[in-house]
């Protein structure tokens, strides 16, 4: 009796230690994994902030360069300035980048090079009311130029979108819009322009020194109205 007493003693017992045998194993194993965590994060923080100054670092070194190019812009030096904007807009995929490209795609279309103005222009993230559709505007030049036109009419339309209700900005993107809308023969369409223009912006054609009066009657007409 006393020995199967004894042998349920030591049979709890031997549980109670494998089980705190077992949960100091756990608590063990679990040190480790907290141990690497920590380390884990350590080292993300380091890289996270490696990364900060990196970032910070090419952009800065981006901002002197296009700087320069700037520089040479204005002395009239554009053949120059155009190699700057376009070896800092491959160099760099920041803001100052992207504000390379914007620049190289102004020089590339001032010299006819409209394909090459608007293979950097797609690499723009138009941003803002006013550089934005600015951009967009000038690829839709670019387009125009290229006998794209629906390419053209979506950066236009997209320019329209950018400017919200800018009275200068925005008609002018419209006009744009209304001369590819006449060249496509779509007259209803492109009156229907000219009069919202009429009605939203009254003063633009004054102001321009365009008779919107006289383009609005000119597409009712050819639009059978």
């Amino acid at each position: 009796m006393a020995k199967k007493q004894d042998q349920g003693a030591r049979t709890t017992l031997e549980e109670v230690n494998e089980s705190l045998t077992s949960a100091a194993q756990r608590i063990e194993d679990n040190k480790k994994y907290i141990n690497w965590a920590l380390i884990a994060i350590a080292v993300l923080a380091v890289l996270a902030g490696g990364y900060i100054y990196l970032h910070n670092k090419n952009e800065q070194e981006a901002k002197e360069q296009i700087g320069k190019a700037d520089i040479k812009r204005l002395l009239g030096e554009q053949d120059e300035a155009l190699k700057d904007y376009e070896k800092v807009a491959a160099d760099f995929g920041n803001k100052t980048g992207e504000l390379a490209h914007l620049n190289a795609a102004t020089l590339l279309y001032e010299k006819g090079e409209y394909e090459k103005a608007a293979k950097h222009l797609e690499e723009f993230s138009p941003k803002g009311n006013l550089i934005g559709p600015a951009s967009q505007s000038l690829l839709g030049d670019c387009y125009v130029n290229l006998k794209k036109l629906d390419k053209a009419m979506a950066a236009y339309e997209k320019a329209i979108s950018l400017s919200g209700d800018n009275e200068a900005y925005t008609p002018a993107f419209m006009m744009k819009k209304a001369t590819i809308l006449h060249e496509q023969q779509k007259y209803a369409d492109e009156a229907a322009i000219y009069q919202t223009i009429k009605d939203k912006y009254p003063t633009y054609g004054q102001q321009n020194g365009l008779n919107i009066e006289k383009y609005l009657e000119r597409a009712n007409a050819l639009a059978g109205k």
